[in-house]
């Protein structure tokens, strides 16, 4: 008897797991998993000017020579033939959804195909990148909701984007994204932005996080300031590049910050060999080391269609396009790491989510040497740690074996507060979040230091942490 009720038991367990939103376990094994993967995401954006700052008004270099069937069909059939199977990510800008010429009109609907035959998400970018930058976020809110709704028209099928690319995108943004357009991933930061392009914000951490509503840069803290949109890089960059400022010129040569696996910095600018082999440097640093530390990784990269046609854009560059060199970083990064998944943005950020439900528990690590390339100077080594209290990089001549001194400590426990919205003709630039010591050093106060020197509440954050980490 007390076997058949084990059994009726066992039966209505299994019936309540299955009939009121329980899952079962064969259902729970077959779900994606985040932890112990490599993730690639790619994004490409389609554009009719370089910077789209409103409806009406645009920055920059006209484009839109550039952007067409054919452009499109020599970007995604390279990665195609690259990588079998890869699902990228097009974002369309408000001026490329409604541009009433023939060439837009093809080019839609190319992509659109590229959503049916590759399973590509297309979805939508505010004002080309800095749209906080030049828009008050009630006008953002509007853009996001009618330039989803465009992008649902253009596919078709009830279709709706599970993802949104912003570059940077507040808090009160992600906020309305998440609770009133029901997406819950954005790429609404860049790591590395800083006295680039038309505006900065430096200060965040570099892999998925949930916003605060305090700062789109700042982890969330607690449930009264939590954002349900997963926080993504725009792209990965070399650890050591980022401390600089934008550009600066050391012994003759540019080095730049944004040199990673981003095209303008390295392919197109250093050429396809030397280009590639930072964009493979890069990518190591999380699919090797990274993955061991943080139990998965993940590399993105933002490529702009226009970029096909680069040498149209960029005179000085010797006529380069970075198409072959994006060829030999696909395949070579599918060769050495063949376990990863090249999927799309909205995938990857709802995986980390069904992972991760809040941010108690990201811890992220990453160590980089230099690959010698520029600003990623070959005798130097950095380690960066980031959480949810605060984010610390530490950097030594790893040759001479020098002592660790630290370079950026941002605290994100501390009240945090972004610009107000821009006023007419005058867009607020400076986004970041910078607190007790930032990479930049852009502020007086921002000298690499002995971690001795650090104030006693400092390193009492560090110790609780990683107790006995600076030790080494």
């Amino acid at each position: 008897m007390q076997f058949f009720h084990f059994l009726l038991l066992l039966t209505l367990t299994s019936c309540l797991a299955k009939c009121e939103g329980g899952v079962s376990t064969d259902e729970e094994k077959s779900k994606p998993k985040l932890m112990g993967k490599r993730f690639f995401t790619l994004n490409a954006i389609v554009r009719v000017n370089q910077i789209e700052v409103t409806r009406e008004e645009t920055h920059g270099v006209d484009e839109s020579a550039i952007h067409s069937v054919k452009e499109a069909k020599v970007f995604r059939e390279a990665i195609a033939k690259a990588w079998p199977g890869a699902r990228i990510t097009w974002a369309f800008s408000w001026r490329a959804l409604n541009d009433k010429r023939q060439r837009y009109a093809e080019l839609r609907q190319q992509i659109v195909t590229y959503h049916k035959h590759y399973r590509d998400e297309i979805t939508f970018i505010p004002g080309g990148y800095f749209a906080n930058m030049y828009n008050s976020r009630e006008q953002v809110n509007r853009d996001l909701h009618d330039g989803l709704a465009l992008v649902s028209k253009m596919v078709g099928d009830g279709y709706r984007p599970s993802s949104v690319v912003a570059g940077f995108l507040s808090a009160e943004n992600l906020n309305y994204l998440a609770e009133q357009e029901d997406i819950h991933v954005c790429q609404g930061n860049i790591f590395s932005q800083y006295a680039v392009d038309n505006g900065d914000g430096e200060g965040s951490i570099c892999y998925p996080y949930y916003p605060s509503k305090e700062h789109f840069c700042k982890p969330a803290q607690e449930k009264k300031d939590f954002i349900d949109c997963v926080n993504l890089d725009g792209w990965t960059v070399d650890f050591l590049a980022a401390r600089i400022p934008g550009a600066k010129m050391v012994h003759g040569e540019k080095h730049r910050s944004r040199m990673g696996v981003g095209p303008i910095e390295t392919v197109i600018w250093l050429g396809d060999e030397e280009g590639s082999k930072q964009m493979i440097h890069t990518t190591a640093t999380h699919f090797d080391q990274g993955f061991k530390d943080n139990g998965f990784a993940w590399v993105n990269c933002g490529w702009e269609l226009s970029l096909v046609e680069a040498r149209q854009l960029f005179k000085n560059y010797n006529g380069r396009n970075g198409m072959e060199g994006l060829r030999n970083w696909l395949i070579e990064t599918r060769q050495r790491w063949p376990d990863t998944e090249f999927i799309t943005m909205g995938e990857f950020g709802l995986r980390w989510r069904e992972h991760y439900k809040n941010n108690d528990a990201i811890d992220y690590r990453f160590r980089q040497r230099g690959s010698g390339i520029r600003g990623s100077i070959a005798d130097m080594e950095i380690e960066w740690r980031m959480n949810k209290d605060f984010r610390i990089a530490t950097q030594r001549n790893w040759k001479k074996k020098s002592y660790w001194e630290v370079i950026d400590f941002t605290r994100y426990d501390l009240p945090a507060k972004e610009p107000a919205d821009p006023k007419e003709n005058q867009p607020t630039r400076n986004w970041s979040l910078m607190n007790v010591l930032n990479q930049k050093r852009s502020r007086p106060q921002d000298k690499p230091t002995a971690y001795k020197n650090l104030p006693e509440d400092i390193r009492a954050m560090v110790e609780k942490r990683y107790k006995g980490w600076m030790d080494q």
